[in-house]
């Protein structure tokens, strides 16, 4: 194998993917199998992002997995007590509940989803079952060319869900993703891929949070990939709150029709090391597109938020903020791109990112980007970076109010903006309480 960024993964890799072929009997003739080995071989020829690559000139991530991860070895097996999956879940969250043990689905800790024209099926189970479907979604919106960590999950892509959801159909509760590692006798590594096609009229909300349990490495890898059409309201959440030692990558790609609604809610709180890519391709009149975004970070956490919003047609809206608060040796990244299409005239797109940082030691890459090919649009873009307010932080303290209490207060303020997007009260109700938390610890 020729010497590219990541050689030494991409062979164990190679090693992997042969004994996952003979694994699959019949299945490695599909349609879908074709694509994984379009992604392995995709893989070989360009390697994972080496340090000269634009898109990952602030994240070596292919260093630190290098370093850190031995993709030679096998994953363990699960032992963590019930008691350890049931305190990484949401308090008081009535949601329709999956449960992933290190990347695999378990039938018996999950809910048993019974809703007239909502599918939810393990997406091993989809590649049977709805074979046709798959493998109409599958890649579709995700390139394995676009990304090299879209490769390497589509070349293994097994474990994760597949959700489809019929014209008119309004799911009444969330449907929660949980995926649980254990780290604690031995490294993990796994990739997650969802597919969600969300149908005419429908309205479905969705919530994948990742957690590892235990002091080794592990690393994920996750595509999603979102199919949302006319006039459907999908929105979705992503909250990371990770072990110490826990590298996370996720490509999240979405494609909406025509008067369609997609929110994506990505909260960061923790990790080693965590890339987020989010998509959105809004390819039909009247579309509107939320991005919400908070990263609370401290100790040595990176997180690496990338978005790109591309508008292709008419009379179409997108709303992103992203907000960060980094303490001790954190570091944040945000690279957010807008692209305005020649045919998407009357284009509202607005896009803001804003940070604190709370030690000198702290840091924060940002970078705003727009595009603009159209010439009737309204259309911004901005970033501050700075400290906490020292005359309010004094004017509290001089009302009595501890310093470290009023620090706390300020910075739930400051990030409250996106706090307050979020209407599912479980959900704001337990990120609150960890931030508030961290804050006044």
């Amino acid at each position: 194998m020729k010497e590219i960024a990541g050689n030494t993964i991409i062979s164990s890799l190679t090693t992997q993917f042969e004994a996952f072929e003979k694994q699959l009997n019949g299945q490695s003739k599909s349609a879908v199998h074709q694509v994984r080995r379009a992604a392995l071989a995709q893989l070989q020829t360009a390697g994972l992002p080496a340090a000269r690559d634009e898109e990952y000139k602030f994240t070596n991530l292919t260093r630190a997995l290098v370093k850190n991860i031995d993709f030679d070895k096998s994953a363990p097996a699960f032992a963590l007590e019930s008691e350890a999956i049931e305190g990484v879940q949401v308090e008081g969250l009535d949601a329709y509940k999956l449960i992933f043990l290190n990347g695999e689905y378990n039938e018996s800790l999950s809910d048993t989803i019974s809703v007239d024209g909502l599918t939810v099926l393990p997406f091993q189970t989809a590649l049977k079952e709805k074979q046709e479907t798959v493998e109409q979604y599958f890649g579709k919106n995700a390139a394995l060319e676009s990304d090299p960590f879209i490769a390497m999950n589509t070349a293994f892509s097994m474990n994760g869900v597949f959700i489809e959801i019929a014209d008119k159909v309004v799911v009444d509760k969330p449907i929660a993703l949980y995926f649980i590692g254990d780290s604690a006798n031995a490294q993990l590594s796994y990739q997650i891929r969802n597919l969600v096609v969300a149908g005419k009229f429908t309205q479905a909300t969705i919530i994948e949070k990742f957690d590892t349990v235990g002091g080794h490495e592990s690393f994920t890898n996750v595509v999603n990939e979102f199919s949302v059409d006319h006039n459907a309201h999908i929105q979705y959440f992503k909250i990371e709150n990770d072990s110490d030692k826990a590298y996370h990558v996720s490509n999240t790609y979405a494609s909406q029709e025509g008067s369609s609604n997609f929110t994506a809610n990505t909260i960061a709180l923790n990790g080693a090391m965590v890339r987020n890519n989010l998509n959105i391709r809004l390819d039909g009149e009247g579309c509107e597109s939320h991005m919400n975004g908070l990263y609370v970070l401290k100790g040595k956490t990176h997180v690496d938020n990338h978005t790109v919003v591309d508008h292709v047609k008419a009379n179409s809206y997108s709303n992103e903020l992203y907000k960060g608060i980094m303490d001790d040796k954190s570091r944040g990244v945000f690279n957010g791109k807008i692209f305005v299409r020649q045919d998407a005239q009357k284009t509202n797109a607005f896009q803001s990112n804003k940070n604190v940082l709370l030690s000198d030691n702290a840091t924060i890459n940002t970078k705003p980007q727009l595009e603009i090919w159209a010439d009737d649009v309204k259309c911004s873009h901005g970033c501050t970076t700075g400290q906490l307010d020292q005359d309010a932080l004094f004017y509290l303290q001089a009302r009595g109010i501890q310093k470290e209490k009023a620090r706390a207060i300020l910075l739930r303020a400051f990030a409250s903006d996106v706090l307050e997007n979020i209407d599912n009260e479980a959900i704001k109700n337990y990120l609150e309480a960890i931030i508030t938390e961290r804050l006044e610890a």
